[in-house]
């Protein structure tokens, strides 16, 4: 294991900057996950930490160590893609000891750590078929099997779970943490979904046109995002945000031009009674939760989050009532504003 640091990392296609100056610290068994919308540049920097892709400005050090120039194989880094690239004609034991075997390991050695491998992965069942008789959870495990043998200074995940569907995908979510918490190893993991970028990270960086938007704990970028773009990046409805001047109600601070209030912090109350005033539009009821899709004039439109069923009707009218301590305010620049 080791920490990775990026120091003012660029990276140019042509006369067009994709990494814009990338400054980040990654502790030694630190599970990292990059976030941000379709090319916002997550991959590219992934790719460059792993050097797929040549960076070129700024340094990247791998514990004590500049790799920056360094090629793939020198940098003791294990990368796992979203296509599991497994050879068809192969078994799942000669999968995973590939690399083994390649660099010239004697087989008891390789026998030994790809049992090891299968033991953690839950493999030991499937060691002799071939990779078009799994699912795609047996193979994506089948690939980062490949991955954990070479026992590598860090492992980088490329939207590993991208091709499974809804349900593997919960269940590789649950694997890849029980996996952290087994190896302890570092994880840098590439994602557009922020809900598996809030369940498996100890730090998410959100990105945005190849910058750094913010970095911090999900609990931290949930509870105070530093910016809009993160507000309504992270969290599922996606934060309301309301133009200051449509709710003279609502407190904000005298620089705040906007303010954003989360779904399930609102509170439907009767017409006349909360701080903003809609009429129910639209009712999205998902068993648990319902969201209730609210018209509200120049507020515009607003989801609110009700636990279980909702009594509401479309055509209501209702009151939305919420504390002031849950209003994120923001300036003109999108800027969170923290001081009341």
């Amino acid at each position: 294991m080791s920490s990775i640091t990026l120091k003012a990392v660029e990276k140019w296609f042509g006369n067009v900057q994709v990494i814009k100056g990338v400054d980040l610290d990654i502790n030694e068994g630190e599970f990292v996950i990059f976030v941000g919308p379709s090319g916002c540049g997550k991959s590219t920097l992934l790719r460059m930490i792993a050097g797929l892709e040549e960076t070129s400005r700024g340094q990247i050090m791998v514990g004590d160590r500049d790799a920056t120039a360094e090629p793939p194989n020198k940098r003791g880094l294990a990368m796992v893609f979203q296509s599991y690239a497994l050879y068809p004609h192969m078994s799942v034991r000669e999968n995973v000891g590939f690399p083994l075997k390649s660099a010239g390991l004697p087989k008891p050695e390789i026998d030994a750590k790809v049992d090891e491998a299968a033991r953690v992965l839950k493999l030991d069942a499937y060691m002799d078929r071939r990779p078009k008789d799994l699912s795609g959870g047996q193979r994506q495990r089948v690939a980062i099997g490949r991955s954990i043998v070479r026992d590598p200074t860090a492992f980088l995940f490329d939207e590993p779970l991208s091709n499974l569907d809804a349900a593997l995908r919960v269940e590789m979510r649950y694997e890849i943490a029980k996996l952290h918490q087994t190896l302890k190893a570092t994880m840098i993991y590439v994602t557009h979904d922020q809900v598996e970028a809030m369940t498996l990270a100890d730090r998410i960086v959100v990105l945005e046109f190849g910058k750094i938007a913010q970095v911090g704990s999900p609990r931290e970028l949930y509870e105070r995002p530093a910016n809009l773009f993160v507000a309504q990046f992270i969290g599922s409805p996606r934060m309301n945000v309301i133009d200051a001047v449509a709710a003279p109600a609502v407190k904000v601070p005298s620089t705040a031009v906007s303010f954003g209030i989360r779904p399930e912090h609102i509170t439907l109350v009767p017409a006349g009674s909360g701080q903003i005033e809609g009429t129910v539009d639209v009712l999205e009821y998902l068993g648990a939760d319902t969201f209730v899709i609210m018209s509200c004039g120049d507020a515009g439109q607003i989801t609110v989050r009700v636990n279980g069923s909702s009594s509401h009707q479309p055509g209501d009218k209702a009151g939305l009532s919420f504390e002031d301590a849950d209003v994120h305010a923001f300036d003109q620049d999108g800027l969170a504003v923290r001081e009341r």
